[in-house]
């Protein structure tokens, strides 16, 4: 009888990744105040998981419809989701105060309102007088007509006023009050023998409820904390008369007011102050979104915690190696002309990219710059160096993706400063997302065009280039740029390609059949003895026909080797189905985010770097760029890192087929932790030379 593919919900995959994140919050081998990261970067992540995913998966039930990759009862997988967040939030607040523990052995010391002495009493009041109280409007509930609308993300305390007449009985009022986002969360107080005292903006406003409410002249004042999570998806109307940067604007507007998906309270709030907000909020206190919590929400702010001169409370800084082909030549065309560069952040430097793109700001010989740009930093020197471009007479067109999620209102702030310094913009391609990183420079040289380009796994952003592990081709290479010239002429007349890539393949065009082409080849080669294999490199491994391949793959002896860092829904280790795959997690204090397609092509290797996970979205709906490595030495560096990563047995997870993920310690003679393994093998080729 044969075996039924086995698929695991990609909502439930998506939360056992974030338990990994939350395992290094735990692991006592992290530095103290990088666990606090690690809980703020779980905090996080769980924000936008109810943001985006579980507001998919309630209008899947709103339909009454099966979901449809995996055919499960929507209500079943929103228990499964309430169920294990509820656990994971438990394990939070328990990990939360075992670190707050150690912090105070090491004079460190998180204090609440009801813990300051009289000096820090008195800066607290000093502070909210000057900083707090010019930003902060309580809202008197009793006396406003409806509820106010209240913003997503944002922290309020629910305030219980109990006010005594003479002569009368007391009455009680309830208030809002919104934690102000323009200020820090985390407040240092002056530090006292020798003691670092932090408290929370939160309990700043807490300490001075009496004078927030002073007009009513209260005998008490109780607060609590709770926050709601809206629906983020964007909802772009039909109206033809619109331009699509207008429609992105007002959808931005629009989900401002999504419905809410989460109430997360402070489970010390009474019962009659949750049934009150749950009934104004159209929530009932029994269903999945109402969810207590602990003192304080919003704890993503973690991820900017206070700055604390402790001992070994940090990472060892890693300093990225420059490259050391690029660093022979005093100009980056002359070096990438002679030579196909492969850089890997953040193990080497992004400025390569910014230097490069500078010199072609500067270069009388360029003519053009033409980019893709996803997600940009908030202070982009790659957008200036674009602006520098266009000011010295260069043609500079950017193809500019505004629905990249939570940062669409940067984007459109970007592209606003660009057209007006006379960059031609173009705002993605009709019906789809644009999620390529392609660049290419175009110079005269010998009176003919000559094309530079860089193409990767990661965006233009020199913030995320110090956090996240991408890999950036950049060549001069005919075969190759002469496509990327291509993919810019079809961005620029929004028209699907008439014709043939031999080298590039493109998303929603071509990846998919070429995917599984090859897989195929593979598969036939393994039945007929020859050697087979497939690893794979991505963040996300979703998509049902390419898991269903890989199973048929594994079935015909294909050895498949996968390191997918978020959610996998392919199941190894099972007998007659998925007894030759293998996937590991890595996760460390970099974000592991390239994309890397090696297949065995009869011990001819084929390898690619893409842009794209396996996920319906990139492969069908999306426009992506996957990019063939065809220089050796490139092959030999790619198939390095790969082997440096499978080694890990101190960071890496191993899926099983159980589903749990397991650190795999057959082999511990030696601690192999792949990304400072990866460091220094780039520390010594920068020396090499």
């Amino acid at each position: 009888m044969a075996i039924k593919p086995k698929i695991i919900n990609r909502e439930i995959s998506w939360l056992a990744f974030n338990e990994r994140v939350l395992s290094e919050a735990e692991d006592s081998s992290v530095p103290l105040l990088e666990r606090l990261k690690f809980l703020g970067i779980f905090s996080n992540n769980r924000d936008e998981f109810f943001r985006v995913r579980v507001a998919s998966v309630k209008r899947w039930a709103a339909l009454n419809e099966k979901i449809e990759a995996t055919h499960d009862d929507p209500r079943d997988i929103l228990a499964q989701i309430q169920r294990i967040t509820i656990g994971q939030q438990q394990k939070y607040e328990r990990i939360y105060q075992e670190i707050i523990e150690e912090l105070r052995a090491k004079n460190v010391f998180i204090l609440s309102e009801k813990q300051l002495n009289a000096s820090q009493k008195r800066f607290v009041e000093e502070y909210y007088n000057e900083k707090v109280d010019p930003v902060i409007s309580p809202i008197m509930l009793d006396q406003v007509k409806g509820f106010p609308h209240l913003r997503d993300k944002a922290i309020y305390l629910a305030a219980w006023l109990t006010i005594n007449k003479e002569g009368k009985k007391p009455t009680h009022q309830y208030s809002l009050v919104e934690v102000p986002a323009s200020l820090p969360r985390f407040i240092v107080l002056p530090e006292e023998e020798g003691k670092k005292s932090i408290i929370i903006l939160d309990d700043v406003i807490r300490h001075n409820l009496n004078s927030v409410f002073e007009v009513f002249k209260p005998s008490k004042v109780d607060a609590y904390a709770f926050k709601i999570t809206r629906d983020a998806e964007l909802d772009l109307d039909n109206d033809i008369s619109k331009s699509f940067l207008e429609k992105m604007k007002k959808s931005l507007k629009q989900r401002r007011r999504g419905a809410p998906v989460r109430f997360v309270f402070d489970s010390a709030m009474p019962k009659e102050m949750q049934r009150y907000l749950a009934k104004k909020m159209s929530l009932t206190t029994d269903e999945d979104a109402f969810i207590p919590g602990a003192r304080y929400h919003n704890l993503k702010d973690l991820m900017s915690f206070p700055k604390i001169n402790l001992p070994k409370a940090y990472y060892t800084k890693l300093s990225p190696n420059k490259h050391p082909h690029l660093e022979k030549y005093d100009s980056y065309f002359t070096a990438i002309k002679k030579k196909d560069v492969l850089l890997h952040y953040p193990y080497q430097s992004f400025n390569h990219v910014i230097e490069f793109l500078k010199e072609a700001a500067l270069d009388p010989d360029v003519r053009s710059i033409r980019i893709c740009l996803y997600r940009v930093a908030g202070r982009s020197k790659v957008i200036n160096a674009l602006i520098n471009a266009a000011r010295n007479g260069k043609k500079v067109v950017v193809v500019f993706e505004l629905q990249a999620r939570f940062d669409e209102e940067n984007n459109i702030y970007w592209s606003n400063i660009l057209e007006d310094e006379g960059v031609k913009v173009y705002f993605g391609f009709p019906g789809m997302k644009v999620h390529g990183k392609i660049c290419l420079v175009t110079r005269k040289e010998n009176g003919a065009n000559q094309y530079y380009a860089k193409v990767g796994t990661g965006n233009f952003h020199e913030g995320t280039s110090a956090l996240y592990g991408d890999l950036s081709l950049m060549t001069a290479r005919k075969d190759i740029t002469s496509e990327i010239h291509k993919v810019f002429d079809l961005f620029e007349n929004a028209i699907w390609p008439n014709y043939r890539f031999k080298h590039l393949v493109l998303s929603p065009f071509y990846l998919r059949n070429r995917l599984i082409r090859l897989i195929n080849v593979e598969i036939r080669n393994a039945k007929a003895g020859k050697p087979a294999y497939v690893t794979l490199k991505l963040n996300s491994l979703v998509d049902n026909n390419l898991i269903n391949k890989l199973y048929q793959a594994s079935k015909a002896g294909v050895k498949v080797r996968l390191i997918i860092r978020g959610i996998c829904s392919l199941v190894p280790g099972i007998p007659g189905l998925s007894e030759n795959i293998q996937v590991i997690s890595i996760i460390d204090r970099f974000l592991e985010h390239a994309r890397i397609y090696v297949f065995c092509n009869d011990n001819d290797p084929l390898y690619f770097i893409s842009s794209a996970d396996w996920m319906v979205r990139n492969l069908d709906r999306r426009i992506e760029v996957t990019c063939p490595i065809y220089d050796s030495s490139l092959k030999k560096e790619i198939d390095d890192v790969l082997t440096i990563q499978f080694s890990d047995n101190t960071k890496a997870r191993m899926l099983m087929p159980d589903g749990k993920y397991i650190v795999d310690k057959a082999d511990k003679k030696k601690d192999i932790r792949s990304q400072y393994v990866l460091h220094e093998y780039y520390k010594k080729k920068s020396k090499q030379g």
